[in-house]
């Protein structure tokens, strides 16, 4: 911390961010996982590691996360991305497998995913560089609805879909309710057509295996107001500030444009 903000601070005035905001605004992580990278001990500010994410910084302070310098943020984009099947959704694997921000071009800032998909499914997914943002429009508060398809194998248990567009508890989780439409009712190897605004761990997987149904692929069609549309596997297209701004309606004020 600056000598400037210290004497601030002895004023009662403290001066800054915290640290954990600054890292979200860089794209490094969500608010959440700064927490976890400064208790990690990834962080230091002017050499000195971090052990608290209420650390305040000021411009003046030199930021290093896992031996990399963090400037200054830039202004908030989001990116549509079309994940292909077997990238997983990560800055680094323990198994080395390849990443969604591997595919990314050599010219692409900092970003981080909204939401994640698994290994195995594939569509549309976010892509920011400001994890305050990434962190804001995965809470279901926000109301954007998450569209999928889903082709699966097995004579579907009517009873427990109804559990499921109800609300159903699977393995001690509790999932709200879902819309499913059946796209080819009678076949045992058919598309369905689900509507989620929760997104936990694999849950499309979990409510479809719970009605007995084995799912062989996934795709998302939509995340809110933005569709998958004809973007190809692997293609990356920007949403235009203008248009991103006008879908966060007055939210869009929190984050910085």
């Amino acid at each position: 911390m600056t000598d400037n903000a210290q004497q601030d601070e002895q004023k009662g005035e403290p001066k800054g961010e915290r640290i954990a905001k600054v890292m979200a605004r860089a794209g490094l992580a969500s608010r959440r996982g700064a927490e976890r990278m400064i208790a990690d001990g990834r962080v230091k500010v002017d050499g000195v590691q971090l052990d608290t994410p209420a650390f305040l910084v000021t411009p003046d302070n030199v930021i290093v996360v896992d031996g990399t310098t963090i400037g200054a943020p830039d202004r908030t984009r989001m990116w549509l991305y079309n994940k292909p099947v077997g990238l997983i959704v990560s800055h680094g694997d323990p198994e080395g497998r390849p990443t969604v921000f591997d595919a990314m071009p050599r010219d692409m800032p900092r970003v981080i995913s909204v939401g994640r998909l698994d290994l195995s499914s594939e569509g549309l997914l976010l892509l920011t560089n400001n994890g305050a943002l990434a962190q804001f429009l995965e809470h279901p508060s926000t109301g954007w609805t998450r569209h999928y398809r889903v082709r699966g194998y097995g004579v579907p248990s009517e009873r427990k879909l109804e559990q499921i567009r109800k609300g159903a508890t699977v393995d001690g989780i509790r999932y709200a309710p879902a819309v499913i439409e059946d796209e080819q009712g009678g076949r045992t190897n058919r598309w369905y057509t689900i509507a989620i605004k929760e997104g936990k761990n694999r849950e499309i997987r979990r409510l479809m295996n719970f009605a007995d149904v084995q799912v062989s692929r996934l795709l998302r069609t939509s995340f809110g107001p933005f569709q998958l549309g004809s973007l190809q596997e692997g293609e990356l297209k920007e949403i235009p500030k203008k248009v991103l701004m006008e879908q966060l309606g007055t939210n869009a004020e929190k984050f910085d444009f």
